[in-house]
């Protein structure tokens, strides 16, 4: 058996345990269900910043060695960690509205949050938008490493700012002060999340090169299409005529 498999099977197996503690949970004083919401809102932000922190060793990486397994890693750690910010959104609105009231609300937190999402769906605009293979990776990599100022900010701001959002459940879970099997259940559910992490870039890698060797072979095929269209240039033979010159 792969170790993509092992990791695959990892990512089911983890996935399956996390959904199990997260339901035999007791339902939350005050909140009820609703707060099981927790589970999939927490890791899907951890997520995102473990994503984009990848994505600045990535690009960091690929500007000192320019190798490009670094770009691609740097690439698809960033789909992943939108894709994963998106869902920490989506997440917070959905438990934002039998909370607070509302699905949104110019909280600092909720704002700096979309920013950073949509900061990083221009990084990958970005991507996108360059076809020379080197050039967008050295484009990406600066893009890379300047948008992780973000990460600190967002992070910090429910300590910076007053706000309506909780603090951080992750840097500082004893300000929450969680019940054990709510801290279990959710730690479970970022061991999950990670491993599934995992998966998705690796195998977003993997699309990656099969893509690049999908474009070498386009172009090499459009090279050789226009050099059969070359040929040298030669003179038509004269004819001769059958009964010879006329003086």
């Amino acid at each position: 058996m792969t170790n993509r498999r092992l990791w695959e099977l990892a990512a089911v197996g983890t996935l399956a345990v996390a959904l199990a503690a997260a339901l035999a949970v007791p339902p939350e004083q005050t909140q009820g269900d609703v707060a099981r919401m927790l589970f999939v809102h927490v890791p899907s932000i951890w997520l995102a910043y473990v994503a984009f922190v990848v994505t600045l060793v990535g690009s960091a990486a690929y500007l000192v060695t320019r190798r490009l397994k670094w770009d691609r890693l740097a690439g698809a750690s960033a789909e992943v960690g939108v894709f994963m910010t998106g869902a920490a959104i989506l997440m917070g609105m959905i438990w934002a509205k039998p909370t607070w009231g509302v699905y949104w609300t110019w909280d600092p937190r909720l704002v700096l949050t979309a920013v950073l999402f949509f900061v990083y769906l221009g990084y990958l605009a970005l991507r996108r938008a360059i076809p020379d293979r080197v050039l967008r990776a050295r484009r990406a990599a600066v893009f890379g490493i300047l948008a992780i100022v973000q990460i600190p900010i967002v992070h910090f701001s429910v300590v910076w700012w007053r706000t309506l959002h909780q603090r951080s459940s992750i840097v500082r879970p004893d300000s929450l002060q969680l019940d054990p099997p709510f801290q279990a259940a959710m730690w479970m559910a970022v061991v999950a999340f990670t491993v599934v992490y995992v998966v998705l870039v690796a195998r977003r890698m993997e699309l990656s090169r099969l893509e690049e060797r999908i474009e070498d072979a386009l172009a090499a095929e459009e090279r050789a299409l226009a050099g059969d269209a070359v040929a040298a240039p030669r003179l038509d033979p004269v004819p001769v005529t059958a009964g010879g010159d006329d003086e």
